[in-house]
């Protein structure tokens, strides 16, 4: 899969603007500061593709990337950003139910969490949207350089506990200071699509 053949199409603020679901689609989501959008922009190499912002919580439309000719990447808004209105919230869940529930062709999943963390009510909110739509989804723990390998092994571990009990299919470690896990990661979303 050549993850360089991608372009922005449009962002969403409302499930009612969507455009139809004409290709199989590769979900991105994840708390506001997690990494998002520089994962898309590391993944197909262009480092101006996908937004990225200082202030946690600024991505409030599901963005549409076209890949190649037969997918589309989905960001979805990040999640958990405390400051956000109760007005806000509300107009994030009901994106959250619009997209998914408006029967598109969701491929796979993508859940980033960070290393540092176990995953809280809001990451747990995300993998039941995936299981109650049967969304086949993995897990991309990101910022794993932060750890040391005794660390590493304990956030791992903690971190299967909680996601395999939503069926994640698999957990992908990365880290963008190291180059080949860009590799593994596409070559592993590459195997997850089949």
């Amino acid at each position: 899969m050549n993850f360089s053949n991608c372009y922005f199409l449009r962002s969403f603020g409302l499930a009612s603007q969507l455009i139809p679901s004409d290709r199989e689609e590769i979900v991105f989501c994840g708390r506001s500061n997690v990494g998002k959008s520089t994962l898309i922009n590391k993944i197909c190499n262009n480092n101006k593709l996908a937004r990225v912002s200082s202030t946690p919580g600024k991505t409030a439309t599901i963005n549409f990337y076209a890949l190649q000719d037969n997918y589309y990447l989905v960001d979805l808004p990040g999640y958990g950003f405390s400051k956000k209105s109760l007005d806000e919230k509300r107009r994030w869940a009901e994106l959250m139910e619009g997209y998914f529930s408006s029967g598109r062709n969701i491929r796979l999943g993508l859940l980033l969490l960070d290393s540092r963390r176990v995953p809280n009510e809001d990451d747990i909110s995300m993998m039941q949207y995936f299981s109650s739509f049967h969304v086949p989804f993995a897990c991309v723990v990101t910022k794993t350089d932060k750890l040391n390998s005794t660390e590493y092994i304990s956030q791992i571990s903690a971190i299967e506990k909680v996601v395999f009990a939503y069926n994640c299919i698999q957990i992908i470690p990365y880290s963008s200071l190291r180059l080949n896990t860009i590799e593994f990661l596409r070559e592993k979303i590459g195997l997850l699509l089949g």
